[in-house]
């Protein structure tokens, strides 16, 4: 509550939405009796939830459990016979595509909004009901089956963000088979190391992506990664996108999915072990082994029922918005099976934070859809801010009458964005950290649990309940409040955490818990402070040792960012003969900046001097016109790293927009780095 009181003197708007976050819900009659199944042995606060998941986990993940329809109920709430590979709800049976649809149909909510497509490349908005969804669902999945898709076998989705990449989702957990959704940016090459390890039966495809400046063509990638490789499906099914050239198929391997429909009969739901895989999602590069992490049927369902609920403080009827993509692990758990297994609304946003048409984008969506949280990354938020310092575009759509709370994840928020956003919509801005391996929040400010929505910016919140949180020094000792450490996770690790990695125990097992034997090693770095709060400031690569001191990339970033024509920066170690690497600052200005270059590299050294001190040596500052980020909105620094050494590296196909690079190299080489020619493996 001190934090609190200090944040609300400092920031005088909170006296005047300090009741948005302790303000009463009304529901309908539906909506209570649904809300309070779902809130089952639910805990008012966050100490004593945090307690009994840490003391009395088997009890504590049981009552949660109880939220889930069970078609069998477990022998064993937890086995940590064969650890790092834990087990939870063993001898459990559940089917996750009945619990998204089938049950909430059964309770009257048929006719309530299951996904509110909103598509502005395509000027296009279409809602989806959970009686209509689950009708959709039924089909495709009877076109699965009669493609000879059984339980247990795999079906590779490479759609783009539309309506019926979520119907292939859940046709498969309809049915028991594992789908592998591939991110529909990926091109041949990328997609057919995929298929190859993957081995699906079945391929869903469609005929195009569209981007706000063009269209992407699908069909003619897939067909081309099928050439690379020996492997090939039974059937690819292509759904053509109305108002766009239709695919050409190929006569033996593909059907069109309307016809593909036409073969089947509406499917029921499959039982499924809780300990079987419900999907499989690869994290990496397609350089040496795929790395593809399994999730596990029953934990999954009940990991994401309740942080849906305790962590995000989202209640049965509402509207949830990830803005995110669905082939990244957000998609799937926060897009897809969290809203529904929780009986929300969930927006799929076809478009951009800016250009499509304008940075007051999300915020048309917000108001128009009437969504009460979302969840957004930094690097969204930074793209609108420089666009948009003023709020221009947003004014419009404000105040957000029914928004209750953004949340952030992705990548370190700094605080002069989170001061921003804040300002601008005056509600709880909450950071939260996690990772594709977990599936779900490993820290964050849990709206649900009574803690306070306003800590102290640049925290990522406290350990989620089921996450016993370490920030250790290299020997394994806990750190001291405000010492950069290794962040680390106790065994047992909770319900919804990955089981393993796909084809390959032995790389689950050396890569995550070989470091700290009984613990898992997140590969972040971060601080502690006395309260608890952690702050993830980078990943334990993005920590440069400058002559024997540890710095984070996080930190010297965050003290650039006190410059007030700096909206984005990056922060990269290069090597040094004296110090053996020291950082080097990359800053993207504000659109209308009047200063010069000149002297906003001063103000940025100086700022730096003043909050990290002396020992960071930083005196290296290049103004750029954008920095290289994923679409996920997360800036490779590895590759900036590489280019200012000349060494080869390969651009990630990931990259939005690969030729900011040339752009980078001409400020680099200004400054004696990245000499000779751009060195691109390809």
């Amino acid at each position: 509550m001190a934090n609190l009181g200090r944040l609300v003197r400092s920031r005088p708007f909170l006296q005047t939405v300090i009741t948005d976050y302790v303000k009463c819900v009304v529901y309908s009659k539906q909506d209570e009796l649904l809300s309070k199944k779902i809130h089952h042995r639910a805990f008012s606060d966050y100490p004593s939830a945090f307690k009994e998941a840490l003391e009395k986990p088997e009890d504590f993940w049981s009552a949660a459990a109880a939220n889930i329809d069970w078609i069998k109920k477990w022998d064993n709430v937890l086995d940590t016979k064969n650890s790092p590979f834990t087990r939870w709800f063993v001898g459990g049976e559940l089917n996750t595509c009945y619990n998204a649809l089938d049950r909430h149909i059964k309770q009257g909510r048929g006719d309530q909004a299951a996904i509110i497509y909103d598509s502005p490349v395509t000027k296009s908005t279409k809602t989806i009901t959970y009686k209509g969804l689950l009708k959709q669902v039924q089909d495709f999945a009877g076109a699965l089956k009669a493609l000879g898709v059984n339980k247990g076998d795999k079906v590779l989705i490479y759609m783009p963000m539309i309506p019926e990449a979520i119907v292939a989702m859940l046709a498969c957990a309809r049915i028991g088979a594992i789908h592998s959704l591939v991110f529909g940016g990926f091109a041949a090459r990328e997609l057919s190391t995929r298929i190859a390890h993957a081995e699906p039966k079945v391929i869903v495809s469609a005929n195009c992506g569209v981007e706000p400046t063009r269209t992407v063509p699908y069909k003619p990638m897939l067909d081309e990664a099928l050439k690379i490789i020996n492997y090939k499906p039974n059937k690819c099914i292509i759904f053509n996108r109305d108002n766009f050239d239709k695919a050409v198929l190929n006569k033996g391997q593909d059907i069109d999915w309307n016809d593909a429909v036409a073969l089947g009969k509406p499917a029921d739901c499959v039982p499924v072990a809780a300990v079987d895989p419900l999907y499989i999602l690869y994290t990496s590069g397609t350089t040496g082994i795929p790395k593809a992490v399994v999730r596990p049927s029953g934990g999954h369902a009940v990991a994401l029922s309740w942080s849906i609920s305790n962590v995000y403080g989202m209640k049965p009827g509402q509207v949830w918005w990830a803005a995110s993509d669905l082939g990244w692990v957000v998609g799937h758990s926060f897009i897809t099976y969290a809203p529904l297994i929780h009986g929300l609304t969930t927006v799929l946003y076809e478009g951009k934070p800016v250009g499509t048409p304008d940075p007051g984008a999300f915020f048309r969506v917000i108001q128009q859809h009437q969504v009460s949280a979302m969840f957004v990354a930094p690097t969204a938020l930074r793209a609108i801010r420089a666009e948009d310092e003023e709020g221009s575009f947003a004014k419009p759509y404000l105040p957000l009458d029914k928004f209750e709370a953004l949340f952030v994840a992705g990548e370190h928020c700094d605080h002069e964005t989170m001061h921003w956003i804040q300002e601008l919509i005056k509600k709880p801005i909450l950071d939260n950290w996690w990772q594709t391996e977990t599936g779900w929040p490993m820290t964050a400010t849990c709206r649900g649990l009574a803690m306070n929505l306003y800590p102290l910016p640049g925290t990522t919140g406290k350990p989620v309940p089921g996450w016993n949180v370490k920030v250790l020094r290299a020997n394994g000792e806990e750190t001291n409040p405000g010492e950069l450490g290794q962040i680390y996770v106790k065994e047992p690790l909770p319900p919804g955490f990955m089981s393993t990695m796909y084809k390959n125990e032995k790389m689950f097992a050396e890569t995550y818990f070989t470091k700290l034997p009984g613990h898992y090693d997140t590969m972040d770095s971060g601080i502690r402070d006395k309260d608890g709060y952690i702050s993830v400031l980078s990943r334990s690569d993005d920590v440069i040792n400058v002559a024997g001191h540890r710095l984070s990339c996080g930190s010297i970033e965050e003290a650039i960012l006190e410059c007030l024509d700096v909206v984005e920066a990056a922060v990269v170690g290069v090597p040094d003969k004296l110090k053996g690497s020291v950082p080097l600052g990359l800053c993207v200005l504000k659109h209308g900046c009047h200063h010069t270059e000149d002297s906003i590299k001063q103000e940025v050294i100086k700022q730096v001097r003043t909050l990290i001190g002396p020992v960071a040596a930083f005196k290296m500052v290049v103004i750029v016109p954008k920095l290289p980020k994923t679409r996920s909105g997360k800036v490779a620094r590895n590759t900036i790293a590489a280019l200012a050494a000349g060494k080869p590296f390969k651009i990630p196909v990931t990259i939005d927009d690969p030729t900011v690079y040339p752009a980078i190299q001409e400020r680099l080489q200004a400054i004696g780095y990245a000499q000779g020619k751009l060195n691109v493996q390809t």
